[in-house]
Parts: C-alpha cells; structure tokens; sequence
C-alpha cells in the first residue's frame, strides 16, 4: 500500500474517532420522583429506600432505572454494567461507606485537570431519584 494512501486511511480514522469520543456537554434528564417517599433537603447520610420493600420497593426501583438508564448508563454502562469508562457501581458496597462515597460524587461530580467527567447529578436530580438510582444499581449488583 502506498504511503499515502496509508496516511489518508490513518488521517480518516483519527477524524472519525474523534467525532465520535467527542460526545460534547451533556445535560442530565430530569426525573420526576414523585411518587417516592420524600426525603427533604438536607442528604441522608445512607440509602433511605435500602430497607423498603413490597409495591413501594418495587417504585422505586422502577425511578432508579429509569433515572440510572437516562443520566448514568452512558458511562457507567448499560444495565449498571461498566464498560470501563467510569467505576461499576454494583460493586459499591451496600453500606455507609459506599454511600458516603456515592454521595460525595453525586453531589460534587468529578473533574480532572478542567475536564468534567461526573456532573455534580444533584444540580439536576433530586435526592429522591438518586437515591432510587443507589437502589436500583444495589439490586442487580452480583452476590459477593
């Protein structure tokens, strides 16, 4: 193959990859979580819905996918199952740790050298549907 021809098959593929690595700023969804227990303005400091269960465990499973699959799924991976892009959640443990951690990002995003890569969810989202959305991801964690 000529050299040229090698450099404008290089030259193609750089041009479309970066098209489409190049996703832009992305707005989260909002989520309508009113059918939820109301939680109030200040955060909890674990899972609240954790220990529900029966119809209304089911609601809130059903906002957390939801919520998950329209704000989350894009990089954390369809289903809750990461592709690599950013951490798995289904492996955050189920407890005031993995809170406190999914609660620090959630609230405060993630942003290296200028460049967002989490944003701050609850400038969008309501405590209510990110906590569904902790919920969510909790129940197709794999048993550890």
């Amino acid at each position: 193959m000529k050299l040229a021809t090698k450099l404008g098959a290089f030259a193609l593929g750089l041009a479309l990859s970066g098209h489409t690595l190049a996703h832009g700023p992305v707005t989260p969804q909002a989520i309508d979580s009113s059918s939820l227990p109301q939680l109030g303005e200040e955060w909890a400091e674990t899972n609240p819905y954790r220990e529900v269960e029966g119809e209304m465990k089911t609601e809130i499973l059903r906002v957390g996918a939801s919520a998950y699959n329209q704000n989350c799924a894009r990089c954390h991976g369809l289903e809750a199952i990461s592709g690599g892009i950013a951490p798995d959640l289904r492996y955050l443990a189920a407890d005031y740790d993995g809170d406190e951690w999914y609660v620090y990002r959630v609230v405060n995003g993630a942003v290296r050298n200028g460049a967002v890569y989490m944003p701050k969810m609850t400038e969008h989202l309501s405590q209510e549907a990110l906590w569904a959305v902790r919920s969510f991801v909790e129940s197709v964690a794999p048993e550890q």
